[in-house]
């Protein structure tokens, strides 16, 4: 490299945002994702065995998708190309794949393709990539924040390792904070600052896992300070540090991981835990008649007859929150969720049902009683439908001891859990009244 040369390359780096400087220049540097990069992990032993395949990188923003593809072609000696989905087309990448090609023939050194954002490619677009993965001319590593086995082609995703990056711990972004302060070369070392330990705290918590987003609010906040040495305080990070736009796709996976949280919260009868991801959902702008829908669907479905008034609590909030509307209908939501969560739970409705429709599918079918066929049209007396029914009216108490379905069978079966607790002694009662029906009729 000559004088002009490292002059611009050095010019280029200084003109880098801190995240860029800092990107880690080998494995050792790497924090994080250590459930399949750490010591004896699978992405670990494939590169010590030197049989690194196509891989695809999926998770959120931040994490360190397009680090450690540049990291994994430095270690396994591999040529290093990156496309993006966004910006690039059919004719970039079959010039790429074919350079790789005649680099292979020639003897050279394998290509490792990075692609990031690769669910932006169509079908077609990916189909390109097929024939070169396969014949392993390279080494595909794509990138997505979608869920590669609903956004990436079928073909190509059978033929990669899939690996989900985690959003970054709390004390992996310190530990990334740190090394950007004190680091001279790349970092912000050549700045006297003092780093408070409450504004390193604030960061770590508030960037979401977000390695990006937590330096970039370091490094905004240690230039625009006139004082020296920089006090980094917790007042200039959060005035530093800027608003996460939360990534919220209404038809993509984080609308049904956070729907998924919420409800398992609710059934898991934890009310904080629920009304966090409430929040989440309500700020990231979810559709208030989906939150309803599901409400609704969980007071029967989890609370069921441990608690009557759930059903009815949750369709008033349903009505409630198309009267009223957003902001205000917040609080009727909060208020349902705090309920549904504090209940207490039965799915014992909803195994009645699921067991009743599994008995009809598998053919397990019951003809109608004779007694209890409609008997209100002309001639149904002629068949005998209708002869020898039983009023329940009638009946001293209520319940007439006569059998109803033909065959013994036993759906419902009352949890010993608040309002169905209550139930399961006179259900108990009533079977034994309908049992005798039974008996009496055969």
């Amino acid at each position: 490299m000559n004088l002009f040369a490292q002059s611009e390359a050095e010019n280029l780096r200084e003109a880098q945002p801190l995240a860029a400087r800092m990107r880690p220049a080998s494995l050792a540097e790497f924090v994080g994702q250590q459930q399949f990069l750490g010591e004896g992990k699978l992405l670990r032993r494939l590169l010590k065995a030197d049989r690194l395949s196509s891989v695809i990188f999926y998770g959120p923003p931040g994490t360190g998708k397009t680090t450690l593809a540049r990291l994994l072609a430095v270690e396994s000696r591999r040529r290093f190309v990156q496309l993006s989905a966004v910006t690039s087309g059919v004719k970039e990448l079959r010039v790429v794949l074919e350079q790789a090609r005649e680099e292979v023939a020639a003897g050279g050194r394998p290509t490792l393709l990075f692609i990031d954002e690769i669910h932006r490619f169509n079908k077609a677009q990916q189909d390109v990539l097929l024939p070169d993965v396969e014949d392993g001319v390279v080494t595909l590593v794509g990138a997505t924040t979608a869920n590669p086995f609903f956004a990436v082609n079928s073909a190509l995703v059978s033929r990669s390792q899939v690996f989900q990056f985690e959003p970054l711990s709390p004390e992996d972004i310190t530990t990334l904070l740190r090394r950007a302060a004190g680091e001279r070369e790349r970092g912000l070392g050549e700045t006297p600052i003092e780093l408070h330990e409450d504004a390193i705290d604030f960061l770590a918590e508030v960037c979401d896992g977000d390695a990006r987003r937590a330096l970039s609010a370091l490094e905004v906040g240690v230039l625009s300070s006139d004082e020296r040495p920089v006090q980094f305080s917790r007042a200039l990070a959060a005035e530093s540090v800027q608003r996460k736009a939360i990534e919220y796709d209404p038809t993509g996976d984080a609308h049904y991981d956070a729907a998924s949280a919420l409800i398992k919260s609710l059934r898991g009868s934890d009310p904080d835990a629920a009304l966090y991801w409430l929040a989440r959902m309500l700020e990231a702008g979810e559709d208030v008649r989906f939150l309803c829908r599901r409400l609704v669907i969980l007071a029967s479905e989890d609370v069921g007859n441990a608690d009557p008034h759930a059903l009815p609590l949750a369709v008033a909030a349903m009505q409630a929150c198309e009267f009223v509307g957003l902001p205000e209908c917040q609080l009727t939501l909060a208020q349902a969720v705090t309920y549904l969560a504090c209940a207490p739970k039965s799915n014992a409705a909803t195994l009645a049902i699921g067991e009743a429709r599994r008995d009809v599918r598998e053919g397990r079918l019951v003809p109608v009683p004779v007694h209890l066929r409609d008997s209100h049209y002309r001639g149904a007396r002629r068949l005998g439908h209708g002869e020898g029914y039983q009023y329940a009216h009638n009946a001293e108490d209520g319940v007439a001891a006569q059998d109803y379905l033909g065959v013994e069978r036993e759906y419902y079966r009352p949890l010993d859990r608040g309002f169905e607790k209550e139930l399961a002694q006179p259900l108990e009662w009533i079977r034994a009244k309908l049992r005798e029906g039974r008996e009496g009729a055969e």
